[in-house]
């Protein structure tokens, strides 16, 4: 499994080095959330449209780009209790593709092989919800994305910037 996860992670960094700095591409509709390897030649184009990482329009600050992230974890966790959708016990790999406003555009997700078993549609549900809900509080001229891990519960709590 262990393999699996190194090839995907390979073929993203991959992607988003032969296509940084490329045309926009328009990308037909799709969901906002959906399962990786759903979809494959509109996610390889949102991965060509969104050439710009966290990290990047963090201005390659690893703490502030750390700090983003897991907020942004920790806001969708506080979002599942207000909801009422169970994220404990979920660990999954998250793409997640956000408009220059800080606005969601798409999540694509793998669970991971320790993550509990679930139904991955309600999940996909659960995270187009929440990008009706969540905008990063990130300053940019540009759209971004972040590859990474989310295990739920996260035990973060970040707020304003400042761990509480």
């Amino acid at each position: 499994m262990k393999t699996i996860y190194s090839i995907l992670t390979a073929f993203l960094l991959v992607c988003n080095i032969a296509y940084a700095q490329g045309p926009e591409i328009e990308i037909p509709a799709m969901p906002k959330a959906f399962l990786i390897g759903e979809f494959e030649s509109n996610y390889e184009l949102l991965i060509q449209n969104y050439d710009q990482m966290l990290m990047s329009v963090c201005e390659n600050d690893m703490e502030v780009a750390f700090e983003k992230w897991t907020n942004f974890l920790s806001e969708m966790e506080v979002y599942s209790n207000e909801v009422g959708f169970d994220l404990r016990g979920i660990k999954i790999w998250l793409n997640v593709f956000w408009n220059a406003d800080g606005t969601i555009r798409h999540i694509a997700f793998y669970p991971k092989a320790n993550s509990k078993n679930m139904q991955y549609e309600e999940l996909s549900v659960f995270f187009e919800k929440f990008t009706q809900e969540f905008q990063m509080e990130l300053p940019s001229d540009v759209k971004y994305s972040h590859y990474g891990s989310a295990s739920f519960p996260t035990f973060y709590t970040f707020s304003a910037g400042e761990k509480e």
